[in-house]
Order: C-alpha cells, then structure tokens, then sequence
C-alpha cells in the first residue's frame, strides 16, 4: 500500500501538546515527596499508572493521526474535546489509592471512548480490508480500556480498582501485537519521530524546572553549573541518537518498537528529574537517591540502545559496553561516597563522557 514518506505536523497536533506540559508537571509532583527518605511503592505504583494512561492516549492518537488524520472538523473537535479531558484528569488523581482515584478512572476511561469512535468512524469510512482491520482491532482495545476504566469509575472499590488497572495493562501492551494489520499500513516514520522528539522536548522541559531552585542568588554555585551540564549531556545524548544517527526514510516499520521504547526514555527523565531534587534533602536516603539518580539513566540509555534497531549508524558493542561501566562507576561511587557534592560531580562527568562517547562514535562513522 502507497505510505507517503513525511507527513508535516500540524499547529492542531503542537496545540494538542500543550495540555501534556501540565500534565507531565502534575504526574511528576506525585513522586517529589519523600516518606522516611523515601518514594513509597503505593507512590511509585500510582504515578506509573497514571504516566501509563496518559502516554498511552497521547501514543494511541499521535498513530491514529499519523495514518488517518485529516484537518477536518471532526478530528480538530475530537482534538478540543480530548484536550479538555486531559486537563480534568491532570487533576483528578493524588498519590492514594482513593475517591480520586475513581473520578480519574471515569475521566481516563471518557478518554479512551473518545479515541475508540475516532477508529469506528475509520472502520466505517474506510474502503480497504487493511485500513478495517487496524481500526477494528484498535477500536476492540480501546473499547476493552473504557469498559474497564469506567468499571473502575463507577465501582469505587478494591475489585472496581483491579478491573481497571488490569484494562490498563492490557491496553497498554495489545497495540504492540497488532503488527499483522500495521505492517501492511506502515507508519510515516517521520512525523513518528517529530511528535516523539516533541514530547520527549517536553520532559526536559520539566527537568529545566525542576532544577531552577539551583540557580537563584541564594543557591547557586559551582555544583549549579554541573547539574546543569548532567542535564545538558543527557538531552545531548538524544539529539545525537534521534536526529542524527536514526534513519528516518523508513516506508516498512509499524513504529510499535520506536513507541515502547520512549517508556523507558519517559520514565528514565522522571526519575533522573527528582532525583536531581533528591540530592540536596538531608532527609532523602542516599541509596535510593543514587538508586534514582543512576536507575533514571540507565533506563533512558536503554531507550537508546533499543533505537539501535532505526540507525544508520549502529551503535557497536563498545559503545555499549562504555555507557554500562561509567554508568555503574558512577552508581558505585555514589553510594559508597555519599554527599550532595559526589552525586553532582559523578552525574555530570558520567553523562558528558558518555556523550562525548556518542558524539565520537557518529563523526568517526560520518567521516
């Protein structure tokens, strides 16, 4: 089937991006607050559902409006309609299992109903077996997730929560077996990566403000500037893998591997994130703040590596293996040295050398 190379991204779609600014911001402050020196699991749990659902959605409809997406007024009133569940759900939920929790089960679930009739009217549109099959069995797993979520909505009890949560799950992993219908309907990889790279853009931009209390009058300092340079390097990191080593005329991919693997990346930044808040309470254990620290970046190296499998310039085993052992090296010091000052200088030197790393092993392919 004809699958056009580019796709531009609309102002609709950038719009659209916006509300996850805040979201990204709401989801984050469940796990800036320590309990004994700590995140608790209900904690952790919590905020892993919550970044789930909503990068789920907003996964679920960059795709559908990569294949299917037109400036029509149905999809840019299906746009408007999504944007504003998605601002009502960034404040329906705490880091408890409780009421809130219910009312951000019913949101997430009117969520997924609005995208599941965006792929029944392709269902019913469309002229082609190919373009039927996708939209039966996205709207089938879209249908499933708002069932469930409404369940849990509606029920507002441990059994109502477990029928949700396991309707999350499932939706979250059943697109990555619709490869039998996609690879018929491939991605437009470009505009898969432009909306990914936007997103991602959109993480660091709350590490940039995360990090903001280091660089007041009252706080700043050399260790200010290493933080920042930690932050830098890591984002340096992804331009040179997603902007300058992935090979983006690619007319045969479903995208569902480049899709999973921005978890990793997403989940790897939160935890990088807080963890550079961390370090400077005396009242965070230094374990698990290194823990965070080192854990955030090697789940965001491994989002790298995954990528390996786009490149035009693969990554070689010795890189690889660079990136484990200064990763490690510096997990190592930290936990054994711990102090505000080991944590920002090990950090900073372990993203610039790997890098730095990086960057070599492209301009040496390059050249």
């Amino acid at each position: 089937m004809d699958n056009p190379l580019t796709k531009q991204v609309s102002l609709i779609e950038l719009f659209y991006d916006l509300v996850f600014v805040y979201m990204i911001s709401r989801a984050t402050s469940l796990i800036h607050h320590l309990h004994n020196g700590v995140l608790s699991p209900v904690t952790l749990a919590i905020f892993a559902l919550v970044v789930i659902v909503f990068i789920n959605s907003w996964m679920v409809q960059m795709v559908f409006t990569n294949r299917y997406g037109k400036s029509s007024w149905t999809n840019i009133t299906f746009s408007f309609i999504d944007m504003a569940i998605v601002l009502y759900m960034s404040n329906a939920f705490t880091a408890t299992f409780d009421r809130h929790l219910a009312t951000f089960f019913t949101a997430a679930g009117l969520l997924s109903l609005t995208l599941c009739l965006q792929y029944l009217l392709v269902y019913h549109q469309a002229t082609n077996q190919v373009d039927r099959q996708i939209a039966r069995a996205f709207s089938g797993i879209l249908g499933l997730r708002t069932v469930t979520l409404l369940i849990g909505g509606i029920f507002n009890n441990t059994v109502g929560t477990a029928i949700a949560l396991v309707g999350v799950i499932i939706s979250w992993i059943a697109p990555g077996f619709t490869g039998k219908y996609t690879q018929h309907r491939p991605i437009i990889f470009s505009h898969l990566l432009e909306r990914l790279t936007a997103l991602i853009i959109l993480m660091f931009g709350e590490t940039i403000v995360g990090i903001a209390d280091y660089f007041t009058p009252a706080n700043f300092s050399v260790y200010s500037l290493l933080i920042f340079i930690s932050v830098v390097s890591l984002f340096f990191t992804y331009i040179v893998e997603f902007d300058h080593l992935i090979e983006e005329k690619q007319t045969t991919e479903t995208g569902n591997l480049m899709i999973y693997l921005h978890y990793f990346i997403l989940f790897g930044i939160s935890l990088f994130t807080v963890a550079l808040k961390f370090i400077s309470e005396e009242s965070a254990q230094p374990l698990f703040t290194a823990g965070c620290l080192y854990g955030g970046t090697a789940l965001f190296y491994i989002g790298l590596w995954l990528a390996n499998h786009y490149n035009r310039i693969i990554i070689n085993g010795r890189v690889v293996s660079f990136f484990i052992a200064t990763t490690i090296a510096g997990f190592l010091v930290a936990s054994f040295w711990p102090s505000f000052a080991t944590f920002t200088i090990s950090i900073a030197v372990v993203t610039l050398v790997n890098a730095a790393c990086l960057t070599s092993h492209m301009l040496k392919h390059n050249n």
